[in-house]
């Protein structure tokens, strides 16, 4: 999908978002910018299909913009990649992408200040993954994103994998039935269902699971707002263990994450914000923040 918002524009940056459902990529240039959609970028997950989907987005954008993808090729990019886990993997997509001047990130400093913008305050992300985040006086700091395996609590996946786990639990009898337990053994086959399921699940098909607990727990079921608590619970402590000051800025992003807002203590609740943007908007940011670096360098 391409999404020109200005063909005519002198770019002097590229920005990258890359996550584990969509790549967006924007030239950027004069206050305004062109953009287009790929899939999947997540590096880890699969990096020569999220390589191949990143190339080929830099070509879509070339041709949305009118220009060579070798005028593309030397303007400074910015990209926050899912997946991007340090200097070794950075260095392998940048021998495949056609940029001299290049920084790559995780995916989490461009979520961030895409909601925040450049005010104080702080986010808890959760779609498929998760992580929190505060940004104070520019300084940003991170908790989690470490993936599905090790982290990512209060994630869509994480909440998947707990409610086919509490239904197990249904079945051998150490909690009771509820509506949501009950459906979700039917919805997968039984035990013997929810079993074979997991065995083959990937993390974005766990997190298909979530939308029954956001479901069922608005419906007044225990064990979906025992869920729903359980993850809230774990994004407070986190938050406090940042340092959470009452009149702090907290925004809510991700697929799952604004379901938690009724379940966060008063004080948090009151200080929730729409995000200001999106995290390609972050992208943008920090990518004109690399460019000025750059242009500064150069003029020293």
């Amino acid at each position: 999908m391409t999404h020109t918002l200005d063909a005519t524009t002198d770019p002097d940056f590229v920005a990258v978002d890359g996550g584990g459902t969509r790549c967006r990529l924007a030239l950027c240039g004069a206050g305004k910018h062109i953009s287009v959609e790929v899939g999947s970028a997540n590096i880890s997950t699969n990096f020569n299909a999220a390589s191949l989907e990143i190339v080929k987005g830099l070509h879509q954008l070339a041709e949305a913009a009118g220009h060579p993808l070798e005028k593309l090729s030397a303007l400074p990019a910015y990209l926050g990649l899912a997946g991007m886990t340090g200097a070794e993997i950075a260095a392998r997509l940048a021998e495949v992408l056609p940029f001299k001047r290049l920084r790559i990130e995780d995916d989490r400093p461009a979520a961030l200040r895409g909601a925040l913008g450049e005010q104080d305050g702080m986010v808890a992300h959760c779609g498929t993954g998760s992580f929190i985040a505060s940004q104070v006086t520019d300084q940003m700091r991170f908790v989690g994103g470490w993936g599905p395996v090790l982290g990512d609590p209060a994630s869509a996946q994480w909440m998947g994998r707990r409610a086919l786990t509490r239904s197990l639990d249904v079945v051998d009898g150490l909690v009771p039935a509820s509506a949501l337990s009950t459906f979700l053994l039917n919805h997968l086959g039984g035990a013997p269902g929810i079993v074979a399921f997991a065995s083959r699940a990937t993390p974005a098909e766990f997190g298909q699971i979530a939308q029954y607990v956001t479901r069922h727990a608005h419906d007044g079921d225990a064990l979906g707002q025992s869920l729903m608590q359980d993850a809230t619970d774990k994004i407070v402590f986190i938050l406090n263990r940042l340092g959470w000051v009452d009149g702090n800025a907290l925004c809510l992003t991700g697929g799952i994450a604004p379901h938690y807002a009724s379940y966060l203590p008063a004080n948090m609740r009151a200080c929730l914000r729409p995000p200001a943007g999106a995290p390609l908007d972050g992208a943008m940011s920090l990518g004109r923040a690399f460019s000025q670096e750059i242009s500064t360098g150069e003029q020293s």
